[in-house]
């Protein structure tokens, strides 16, 4: 059986329990999440100028998007303002950040209508971030930026909780994503040949739930619930912000989802900074989940953010 908890007062090991379980978390805005996306904003109407970033597909060419949006996100995802506001929402969700392991965010932005489905604004197919090398005990949180309709959220899957698919995390290396397609991404506008692992079986997607709230608003779910991009077809382009957490005791104990079929090699851990002081997971801790990586390329993303506050000078 699968919940759809709104606006829970569990604590926050309760909370990290029941998601492991299967469970979704869907919250309304708060302060700190408002905050950010205000923030998120902020960024992004100063990037696309005059035009208004909804409708920016039906008045510019789509190269002229794809390279304001490509200097755009790292600017907002390595900003270091994102990064502190990030810490206050795990504060106000009541998340002990001597605990809690944070990534950077990632600025989702999807199209309408087919104007951009790949590269910077890839519309992701059926999938679980652990075909990517994620923790089984990995959390996502996912809120919008503006206004969204059920023609533009993103879907789960909850049938595949417990139900194996077949798919192609065998071949998914972290470390070589890294090194390659996370860089490449902003020369995908056509079509998008980066590896990303899919399911190699029929599924049955009709069976999906949506959430839809409010800007700020917040959902909370596994890095293993398998979901989906909705394709856009509510005629504005959709602006999203998730990131991703750890409880750094839920790593070293192996406690998380159940991994039903995901075997990828390498692993996300060293992006994550503990949230109280930015440090890093220690080494003793990620050698418990890969064998010698055998290189030191691609062990963390390293994005060429040398544009990204050009814009602000």
């Amino acid at each position: 059986m699968h919940t759809i908890y709104f606006d829970s007062t569990v604590s926050d090991q309760v909370r990290r329990q029941q998601i492991y379980e299967g469970q979704i978390f869907v919250f309304n805005p708060r302060p700190s999440t408002i905050a950010l996306c205000d923030f998120a904003r902020e960024l992004i109407e100063e990037a696309f100028g005059e035009v208004d970033p909804r409708t920016a597909q039906y008045n510019i060419p789509v190269e002229e998007y794809v390279a304001i949006v490509a200097s755009l996100k790292p600017r907002f995802i390595h900003h270091p303002k994102t990064k502190e506001l990030i810490s206050k929402i795990l504060i106000e969700f009541e998340c002990d950040l001597n605990e809690t392991y944070q990534d950077v965010p990632r600025l989702r932005t999807v199209t309408s209508d087919g104007y951009l489905t790949s590269g910077v604004g890839y519309a992701f197919h059926p999938h679980r971030d652990t075909w990517f090398s994620a923790p089984m005990c990995q959390l996502n949180w996912w809120l919008p930026i503006y206004d969204f309709e059920s023609e533009s959220s993103l879907a789960f899957h909850p049938r595949y909780w417990s139900q194996p698919v077949k798919n192609e995390s065998n071949s998914f290396n972290y470390y070589e994503y890294n090194r390659t397609g996370r860089k490449d991404a902003a020369l995908h506008i056509k079509k998008d040949t980066r590896k990303q692992p899919r399911a190699t079986e029929p599924l049955d997607l009709g069976s999906q739930i949506r959430v839809v709230c409010k800007v700020g608003g917040m959902i909370i779910f596994s890095g293993a619930q398998m979901h989906s991009t909705v394709p856009n077809t509510s005629g504005l382009s959709r602006y999203s912000i998730d990131f991703r957490t750890v409880n750094i005791n839920n790593v070293i104990n192996k406690v998380g989802a159940p991994n039903i079929d995901s075997v990828a090699t390498g692993t996300s851990l060293r992006d994550f900074l503990r949230s109280a002081n930015f440090s890093l997971i220690p080494a003793e801790v990620i050698a418990l989940y890969e064998q010698s990586p055998n290189t030191n390329e691609g062990l963390v993303f390293q994005p060429d953010i040398r544009q990204q506050f050009a814009r602000a000078s």
